[in-house]
């Protein structure tokens, strides 16, 4: 793809597109319609290309723990805040509540042991990921920039704090494209409970055609809606009135290049058909063994929703699709790791159900041969403080200033810990790495220069990583 677009009747390619995109997706709809030669001569947008460098992984699953899990009750390990519950200190603190400079201590809610040949101290609330700590790098020491939950999220999500910025995941098709025509090569699964603030602006393609924007699949029934065959209708029949639809259309557009919704509802249809026929085979776990669904956690309810979610995480790499970011926690309080009240009501909830379909994916990922080729990414949009954010309870606030994410597989080396936050986790002390580096990281190890792959855009190479020089994370790579 050119740098500079097309024009189409006086609309930038990006405005054709964006607005071509509504009904099923915008995804796979602006495909169809550069590949249907709606968009004139341009090729594919979303062709597979070579990895211009060396690439470790071919796919990702971010697994985002939305609301911000607290890293120093997770794997962030303070032995000496142990003893020091209920003692106000002298501490400079920033989230939702502001700034502040001291704090009444909460010390760690659950115990740590170590595990592994590497000796890495988890707490107990995570007692089957714990086992997997010989493949998983952990960073200690990953700062942003924003305290609050919509700006945080789009910078993890996009490098930004404002919304309009392509996320990562568009970032990587664009860089890569995709290598099954048939599904999106960017899939976000949500909560059951909702989607995280922001919605669909965490997902988005922003400033880069809507061929490379995130799209929603829902793990239970109909992945996206009106995927089904009409009663009464056969495959044969339904293609031969497609093609015979799409010659009228067509027609009737040719005078009308202007109307860009007339080329949008064109390809929807050519879009449901192939749909129709992958996406519901790409979601039938009943396709995996009792053994696969047991590993996961299927067979128990607290377990099952994050569970399926990771199996078919597992499932879409499997067929190709080349970034996937599967949600634990949406809408609002307690169905998030946002504790800011009973702390340890809202992570015996929210570990209780990733723990085990976590450590799950791991293992099938690895016994399948698959992780080597799949990074697999950890974290939330920041940590937690070590201090209480009201004169009673366990509730923490948000820090931003310092907190744990950590990758697996991909190419990244197991069993190590990078960076530390000080010794309550309230900053990150040793090795401070922006969300920037992680971004980097990812690019790097699919292949990508993080530093060289731009988008023109209003004058500017834009990047992911922003106009200054990012070193992935060094200490972790293989």
């Amino acid at each position: 793809m050119t740098n500079h677009m097309h024009n189409f009747c006086g609309r930038t390619r990006r405005e054709f597109l964006w607005e071509s995109g509504c009904g099923f997706g915008a995804a796979a709809l602006a495909s169809l319609l550069s590949a249907d030669g709606a968009l004139g001569a341009a090729a594919n947008p979303l062709a597979p290309k070579p990895a211009p460098g060396s690439a470790k992984a071919k796919s990702v699953i971010f697994l985002f723990m939305y609301g911000g899990p607290s890293h120093i009750d997770t794997f962030d390990y303070k032995p000496t805040m142990v003893g020091m519950d209920g003692k106000t200190i002298a501490v400079k603190t920033h989230g939702r509540g502001g700034h502040k400079n001291e704090g009444r201590i909460v010390e760690p809610r659950w115990k740590f042991k170590q595990y592994g040949q590497s000796g890495k101290w988890v707490s107990d609330l995570f007692p089957n990921l714990a086992h997997c700590v010989d493949d998983i790098a952990f960073m200690h020491s990953m700062t942003a920039e924003s305290p609050i939950h919509g700006s945080a999220m789009l910078m993890m999500n996009s490098g930004k704090l404002q919304s309009g910025s392509p996320s990562i995941g568009s970032w990587v098709n664009y860089g890569l494209g995709s290598v099954n025509e048939n599904m999106p090569g960017y899939v976000v699964m949500l909560d059951h409970t909702g989607g995280p603030i922001s919605g669909a602006k965490n997902w988005s393609s922003g400033y880069m055609p809507a061929t490379y924007a995130g799209t929603v699949f829902r793990p239970d029934g109909s992945p996206i809606n009106d995927l089904k065959l009409p009663e009464g209708t056969t495959r044969p029949l339904q293609r031969d009135l497609l093609d015979t639809l799409a010659k009228l259309n067509e027609r009737h557009r040719q005078p009308r290049l202007d109307q860009a919704d007339l080329a949008s509802r064109i390809s929807t249809y050519e879009l449901a058909y192939k749909m129709q026929q992958h996406a519901p085979e790409a979601v039938d776990l009943s396709q995996e063994t009792e053994h696969t669904k047991k590993l996961y956690g299927l067979d128990n309810e607290q377990t099952r929703q994050f569970g399926t979610r990771c199996l078919l995480a597992r499932r879409l790499v499997e067929r190709g699709v080349r970034f996937i970011q599967v949600y634990s926690g949406g809408s609002h309080n307690d169905d998030n790791w946002d504790a800011h009240g009973d702390l340890v009501a809202n992570h015996t909830k929210h570990a209780g159900a990733t723990d085990l379909p976590i450590a799950g994916l791991l293992k099938d990922l690895k016994q399948r041969g698959l992780l080597e080729e799949t990074l697999v990414v950890w974290g939330g949009e920041f940590g937690r403080q070590p201090t209480a954010e009201y004169d009673v309870g366990t509730g923490r606030d948000h820090n931003s200033m310092g907190f744990t994410m950590w990758m697996a597989g991909g190419g990244v080396k197991g069993g190590v810990s990078v960076g530390q936050t000080d010794e309550i986790g309230s900053v990150a002390v040793d090795q401070p790495m922006h969300v920037k580096r992680l971004h980097a990281t990812v690019l790097n190890q699919l292949g990508l220069d993080p530093n060289a792959l731009s988008y023109f855009f209003r004058g500017l190479d834009q990047k992911l990583v922003g106009v200054e020089h990012t070193e992935p994370i060094k200490e972790i790579i293989a």
